[in-house]
């Protein structure tokens, strides 16, 4: 009996198991019951394949924009402070009709030529060899700290420096005369001098360190440097961004990848200098450039792709970030504008290229030798070819952005009529009443606008709805964005089951 019962339990068993490879094998499940889920899933990773190519779209408009900033200060600039100096030695002549000597503009014209004359001249006074053969004696992980401790003096230099120029500007044209200010110009035009200067070396200390990791023999030092722009993937992918923080991020991308584009232009010039314009060491130079060029639009990619990931944030958002910038541009363009193109690139992405203009012309100047009537006629004929090329810049620049802006329905808002009342904040109530009086063209918004304003009348441009959250919230805006964060922490948690690695980061669970 006992074998008996034992052949059936083994049968019994054989069955069993038998039954559960079958239905391990031919087992079946439905993605149709979770079909929100999977949806979700599949649009994520849409998203992420959609993401280098606007990307690239807005990087490519935003480099172009500040390029046509960093040529008009070879270009027009020059230019411009030659029709103020004109102006400022011949009016008498003619006698004052207006009551300014010079108009506004023209007095921020000829301080930044000022400057610049002045730091150009202050620059000779460094020494690029010295300072080269003494970085290039110091250690690897030495260099590797230099270099890291530049990038972020460089951006706090940034982001101080475009207010000491407003500041000295707002301070010359004498917009605070009635205000009886205390502030002295000398002594703001000697802050944006000092200012200027210190920035132009940085940059030079940063040209010079990545012009060592190139020379270097074994490459050390340029891959570790390489290595910095992966880390900064881990220092900004798992933290919480909305879209106004992606906006100033992506323009600290574009500063930043231009930036680079000029130190790399710096670092070939002296290579070439050094070995006496030899065409083939430019051959030599290629494959890092190619590699520094290439980590950093992987590092731009693969970070963008995981921020959008993990906060739900589209794909669109960066044709509404290129908008936001061709909006700047076009509104800069009336003739009413409050300000100039290059100052608005410089406060919306923290590019000033008066340093980064010092430290070329120092640096072509030394590399270059001009002997000879046919140098002087080659040197006519770049300056002519860099105009053509600003003024061809700048045409494609503002038929694009039109473009942007219209696709943006933004075109109406740089027709509103500025507010005649007092700087006081309004009620919301009042705000949801106005409407725009004005509707025409936006081809003819960059021409017919009138030449003179009121002084009692504050001529200020109305943001778009895709540009709300684009600037940062001040006043009543930042309490609504207080109480909108409070409503998501007073949302119904979701259950336990349901949160994964997926919900923590996209739908920022703290």
């Amino acid at each position: 009996m006992y074998l008996v019962s034992t052949l059936f339990t083994c049968l019994h068993l054989s069955l069993s198991l038998l039954r559960f490879l079958s239905a391990e094998l031919t087992r079946g499940y439905f993605l149709e019951h979770n079909e929100a889920k999977y949806t979700e899933r599949r649009e994520r990773v849409y998203t992420c394949m959609r993401i280098p190519r606007e990307l690239e779209k807005l990087m490519v408009f935003g480099i172009f924009l500040c390029l046509d900033a960093f040529l008009y200060v070879f270009t027009l600039l020059p230019l411009r402070v030659f029709l103020a100096l004109f102006r400022l030695f011949t009016l008498p002549c003619y006698g004052l009709r207006d009551r300014r000597l010079l108009q506004p503009a023209q007095v921020c014209d000829i301080l930044k030529g000022v400057i610049l004359v002045i730091c150009y001249f202050m620059m000779h006074y460094v020494d690029y060899s010295m300072m080269y053969h003494l970085i290039r004696g110091q250690s690897v992980i030495k260099l590797y700290i230099i270099y890291n401790m530049l990038e972020v003096a460089d951006r706090l230099f940034s982001s101080f420096g475009q207010d000491i120029l407003d500041a000295l500007y707002w301070t010359a044209t004498g917009a605070q005369r009635k205000k009886k200010s205390p502030h002295r110009g000398d002594s703001s035009l000697f802050m944006a001098v000092l200012y200027v200067f210190l920035h132009a070396i940085l940059i030079m200390v940063q040209a010079t360190t990545l012009n060592v990791a190139f020379n270097s023999h074994n490459k050390s030092l340029l891959t570790i440097m390489m290595s910095n722009n992966f880390v900064e993937i881990k220092g900004s992918v798992f933290k919480k961004f909305e879209k106004n923080n992606l906006f100033q991020m992506s323009n600290s991308d574009i500063k930043e990848r231009f930036t680079n584009y000029v130190l790399l232009l710096i670092v070939c010039l002296r290579n070439m200098e050094q070995f006496s314009w030899n065409p083939d060491h430019l051959w030599v130079l290629f494959p890092d450039v190619c590699m520094v060029v290439t980590s950093e639009i992987a590092v731009d990619i693969v970070k963008h792709a995981f921020i959008t990931k993990f906060n739900d944030i589209t794909a669109d958002v960066y044709s509404e970030y290129r908008a936001s910038l061709a909006f700047d541009l076009v509104s800069s363009r009336q003739k009413n504008a409050y300000t100039d193109y290059s100052d608005s690139v410089a406060r919306r992405m923290g590019f000033i290229p008066l340093p980064l203009a010092v430290l070329l012309i120092r640096v072509v100047t030394s590399s270059i030798k001009v002997q000879g009537i046919l140098s002087y006629a080659c040197v006519i004929l770049f300056y002519f070819g860099l105009i053509s090329l600003k003024v061809l810049n700048s045409i494609v620049l503002l038929g694009k952005s039109c473009q942007y802006v219209k696709e943006a329905k933004m075109e109406e808002k740089l027709f509103n009529p500025p507010p005649t009342s007092a700087p006081s904040k309004p009620s919301s109530k009042s705000q949801n009443k106005c409407k725009p009086s004005q509707e025409e063209n936006l081809s003819a918004s960059v021409t017919s606008q009138p030449l003179h304003q009121k002084e009692n009348v504050i001529p200020l441009l109305v943001t778009s709805n895709s540009d709300q959250f684009l600037t940062t919230p001040d006043g009543d805006e930042k309490d609504i964005t207080q109480e909108n964060s409070e409503l998501k922490h007073r949302s119904s948690k979701k259950d336990l089951l349901e949160i994964d690695r997926f919900t923590i980061c996209g739908n920022r669970i703290d």
